[in-house]
């Protein structure tokens, strides 16, 4: 794969803790966080009673996807985007498990609908008025890396701009000791072909045994499923640098950074 180029024109950045972008950059280079912080997001894209309802999945990632959007003064309902989870809302697969296997008919159509992968995308094409294509990918550990080769991979086939938005939430149940993932973790770019921001260099190389990342923001949700993300988080918040990201099993993405 020859290396793929893109400007990062907006940041979008939720965990519990540390509620946006500018706080996850401070924690990072200075460990300060703030005393207020919610416990959960709160989408102002959806209307009250749909934020009381909507998966925390759902939640982060319209958080997160209209905070980037913001940052890079980007009409939401312009870009194509490509949302990226590990597992999606793998507390609500448990519940339509436990529920079919002892009283089916108790199962809940609104639980059901929440439950797809594309979720996420659904409701923000819908909540934006978004007609561009939208995309969900879930590719394991790989899932972040994969998304971004697929967002970049979009910027050079023909696009302009292009939102990535990845997501994890906590898991119950026996599926989470399969897929353990522990807290709510959601990040968002929005990648540019000739904006403003800080330029972004990515290409496979082979996998390789790499020690952990000790990133503050690595350190600090690595149990979320979608804690491979944060070492190019901790790039972001330092103003440049290199990040290796899990791309599969015979790759990894060499992510490059500059200002």
């Amino acid at each position: 794969m020859s290396s793929l180029q893109a400007r990062i024109e907006g940041i979008g950045f939720w965990t519990r803790g540390l509620p946006s972008w500018a706080t996850a950059r401070d924690y990072a280079l200075h460990g300060t966080q703030p005393t207020d912080a919610p416990a959960r997001p709160s989408p102002q894209l959806l209307p009250a009673n749909e934020r009381r309802r909507a998966p925390e999945t759902v939640a982060i990632a319209l958080e997160v996807a209209m905070a980037a959007c913001e940052a890079a003064a980007r009409e939401p309902a312009s870009l194509p985007s490509v949302f990226a989870s590990t597992h999606g809302e793998l507390s609500i697969t448990d519940y339509m498990c436990s529920t079919l296997a002892s009283d089916p008919r108790a199962l809940s159509p609104t639980k059901f609908h929440n439950s797809v992968h594309n979720a996420a995308a659904g409701y923000w094409t819908i909540g934006t008025g978004a007609m561009q294509p939208a995309n969900a990918i879930s590719a394991y550990t790989a899932s972040f890396a994969q998304g971004l080769i697929e967002a970049l991979t979009q910027l050079h086939a023909d696009g302009d701009a292009v939102l990535l938005v990845a997501y994890d939430g906590q898991h119950a149940g026996p599926l989470a000791a399969m897929a353990p993932s522990e807290g709510l973790l959601g990040g968002a770019l929005v990648l540019s072909r000739h904006g403003v921001g800080p330029t972004l260099l990515a290409r496979l190389v082979p996998a390789s045994t790499h020690p952990a990342a000790t990133g503050a923001l690595a350190r600090y949700a690595s149990a979320n499923a979608m804690a491979p993300m944060l070492p190019l988080f901790d790039v972001l918040a330092r103003g440049g640098g290199t990040a290796v990201l899990p791309a599969g099993a015979a790759h990894d993405l060499l992510v490059e950074v500059s200002p």
